[in-house]
């Protein structure tokens, strides 16, 4: 059965006075895939180490289902980690490393078999149970590590940056598996990642930490249209950040800046000034009948990365923007070209 994790003031010092986690606190729901996601030395690991019982808070508890935990040791908590290094037996068979867990536990024979033939079968490892784990690929000893952290039946799933020893293609099937295996057995997980597009495509919610501080909770398609910050917004991908003055007209919100007016239609909270953020990607070429949020500029340069296109433009005041296309063979340095960017893809933060 999954659980609910309740963490209510934790923090951690491993030196007195420089704090790695500031006290923090967060609900993540019963079968939620839920993001701890961030740059290096964050904060992070941390707080997943105090989770599984590996570390102890320097403040604060954790609870699942309301159940107080923080004083378990980590075998009492029904948690169960899949670490960055896989962590297997290379001595023992794929079965046997999937077996560990439960043999620890002192789990009958009988029941070991059934629970560790079904977890192999839900990684599609079961054809390799009598092989060892130095034979494997990277992948496939991800699987392993996978297989024997569902086998114990955890009522919550741990996992510290399980891909990132992985290649670009090994990933990206891996993280359609982990969402799988998730959703296919209702698991609360929670997965530390410092990689945005893992978080994103993966995530039913993501907090995002910095310096041992919540910066921002939300889905994915809430963190990324609609970021409270300026980390918030360049973490999570491309930006252009520009200088703006907000006003309204005709009962209408615009940003003003030096190089046009923009509508807006996202709420700016009563601001009057601030930074104006356009993603890349939102930039595209104007149609001959587009007349709002439409701009002209000159462009510099380009870099072809196949299914895209990384382009630079000049505005007429000097302001430099980069902007993602799906091609730019048609451009010339020098071609003056007029742009537009949809008013819902515009937001406005605070400096």
């Amino acid at each position: 059965m999954s659980a609910t994790v309740t963490i209510a003031g934790i923090s951690k010092e491993y030196k007195k006075g420089s704090p790695v986690l500031l006290p923090l606190d967060l609900e993540i729901k019963a079968g939620e895939l839920f993001f701890l996601l961030g740059p290096s030395g964050c904060g992070k690991s941390t707080l997943l180490r105090i989770i599984a019982g590996l570390l102890e808070p320097t403040s604060g508890k954790i609870c699942f289902d309301g159940q107080d935990i923080t004083a378990l040791p980590p075998e009492k908590r029904h948690a169960a980690m899949v670490f960055q290094n896989y962590a297997l037996w290379p001595h023992l068979t794929v079965f046997e490393n999937a077996a560990f867990g439960l043999k620890a536990a002192g789990v009958p024979k009988k029941e070991i078999r059934e629970k560790v033939t079904e977890a192999l079968k839900l990684v599609r490892m079961e054809d390799f149970a009598d092989r060892r784990v130095p034979s494997l690929s990277g992948g496939q000893q991800q699987r392993v590590a996978l297989a024997r952290a569902v086998a114990v039946e955890p009522r919550v799933l741990l996992l510290d940056e399980p891909l990132s020893n992985l290649d670009a293609k090994l990933r990206d099937e891996m993280r359609l598996e982990i969402s799988r295996i998730c959703r296919e057995r209702r698991l609360t997980a929670i997965y530390v990642t410092h990689d945005r597009r893992e978080a994103l495509s993966m995530g039913d919610r993501i907090v995002l930490l910095d310096k041992g501080r919540i910066q921002q909770i939300g889905t994915p398609v809430e963190l990324y249209r609609k970021p409270k910050s300026r980390f918030a917004a360049s973490f999570l991908g491309g930006v252009n950040f520009i200088p703006c003055k907000v006003i309204e007209k005709d009962g209408k919100r615009f940003a003003e800046t030096d190089f046009g007016s923009f509508r807006l239609e996202h709420d700016t909270g009563g601001k009057t000034a601030g930074t104006l953020l356009i993603r890349p990607e939102a930039i595209g070429l104007a149609g001959k009948d587009e007349t709002e949020n439409v701009f002209t500029a000159t462009y510099v340069s380009g870099t072809f990365l196949g299914e895209r296109s990384e382009l630079c433009f000049r505005t007429e005041t000097g302001v430099m923007l980069d902007v993602t296309m799906s091609a730019y063979e048609h451009f010339s340095p020098g071609n003056s070209c007029r742009l537009h960017v949809d008013p819902r893809d515009l937001v406005i933060l605070e400096d």
